[in-house]
């Protein structure tokens, strides 16, 4: 008889590690295995809890012999005899259960008592090793299936180069803080959006891939906050991104009632904000596709005026595109991010020249 305190344990353990108490029951069991092994040399025996009833019984199992069956110790045995039955003699057999005969298993209770310290610590050992495993094999099977998914994460430690972030579910990760936004806030216990780049079973916890930066955290966050899009009715066509700074997104709606840019926008400007705050205040530029290569260069340098697109070949996807002289360093951008993230998104590469230069060379009349 065991106490009934054993089982809350069990149940405790089962919530504290975020496994069942069935599974923690069968690391148990395999622990006690090992022990009564280890105890009673090498013999088969079988576990069964019985939670109702607050026992677990522990049993000898015999295989009824005419004659013990000779082994070659130094012949290597195939795995299936590796977990053989111990034999018994029929005339030892007997005296346990009368009726057997050669070929009968046989069993009969041990008292766990019994059990040595040795036994008894060698089963603690095994059960806390076997509950880490479970713990690392489930954690795995969760996230896997996460590949390519944005999921929440908590920051709970830092230093000079890296933030390390609790994923849940028992998955952790390293992040560094060159993939944070330009001034983003870094506090324990801060709740930020990932991106689950690769899932890898190792010997301990799975080693999980998370990015701050990859583009496709952006798009996540749009199918979060923004349903239309979500549902399909709103397409991201393009994407260009310079973390931690700005995103430039082509927007297209496939329902002419649905306005691409006014939906993802929000009422006030809500939904924009909701994914750069989620961020980290990172700026997003939004603009419309079209199948028009003209227009959609167009829009393409927004908030940029264009007074004309000159040339475009479809051949090479390169183009020649005209603005105002006061729109050059807007159309151009810092450092030049703005044409760049323009031609990443729109896939045309774009040759800015200003009205003046234009006129100079005959290009406008």
């Amino acid at each position: 008889m065991i106490k009934k305190e054993f089982f809350e344990m069990v149940k405790l353990v089962a919530e504290e590690r975020g496994i069942t108490e069935e599974d923690v029951l069968e690391i148990m069991k395999r622990g006690l295995e090992n022990s009564y092994k280890k105890e009673f040399g090498n013999s088969s025996c079988r576990v069964e809890f019985k939670p109702e009833k607050f026992s677990i019984l522990v049993y000898s199992v015999r295989k009824v012999v005419e004659a013990y069956t000779e082994k070659n110790e130094d012949e290597e045995q195939p795995e299936e005899d590796k977990e053989e039955i111990t034999e018994i003699l029929l005339e030892d057999a007997k005296k346990i259960k009368p009726n057997c005969k050669v070929g009968d298993v046989i069993e009969w209770q041990v008292n766990i008592k019994e059990f040595g310290r040795t036994a008894i610590q060698a089963t603690k050992s095994i059960t806390n090793q076997g509950v880490r495993t479970k713990q690392r094999e489930l954690a795995y099977e969760y996230f896997k299936p996460l590949e390519n998914e944005m999921v929440d994460a908590t920051i709970v430690n830092e230093n000079d180069k890296y933030i390390i972030l609790d994923l849940g579910h028992g998955g952790s990760a390293v992040l560094s803080k060159n993939e944070l936004a330009i001034g983003e806030l870094v506090s324990i216990g801060r709740h930020i959006s990932v991106y689950i780049k690769s899932v890898e079973q190792t010997n301990k916890e799975p080693k999980i891939s998370v990015s701050r930066s990859d583009k496709q955290l952006v798009i996540r966050l749009m199918e979060k906050f923004i349903p239309e899009i979500a549902e399909g009715i709103i397409e991201i066509k393009g994407i260009a991104r310079d973390a931690g700074d700005r995103t430039k997104i082509a927007i297209y709606s496939n329902d002419n009632n649905v306005d691409a840019i006014g939906s993802c926008v929000g009422e006030g400007g809500s939904r924009i904000r909701e994914v750069v705050n989620a961020l980290g205040g990172e700026k997003i530029d939004l603009y419309k596709w079209s199948e028009n290569p003209e227009e959609l260069i167009t829009n393409s340098l927004q908030p940029a005026n264009v007074t004309k697109v000159l040339s475009i070949d479809p051949k090479t996807k390169s183009s020649v595109v005209v603005v105002p002289d006061a729109h050059l360093s807007l159309a151009i951008g810092k450092s030049g991010q703005n044409v760049r993230l323009a031609v990443q998104s729109c896939g045309y590469k774009i040759d800015i020249v200003p009205v003046s230069v234009a006129y100079e060379r005959g290009d406008l009349i």
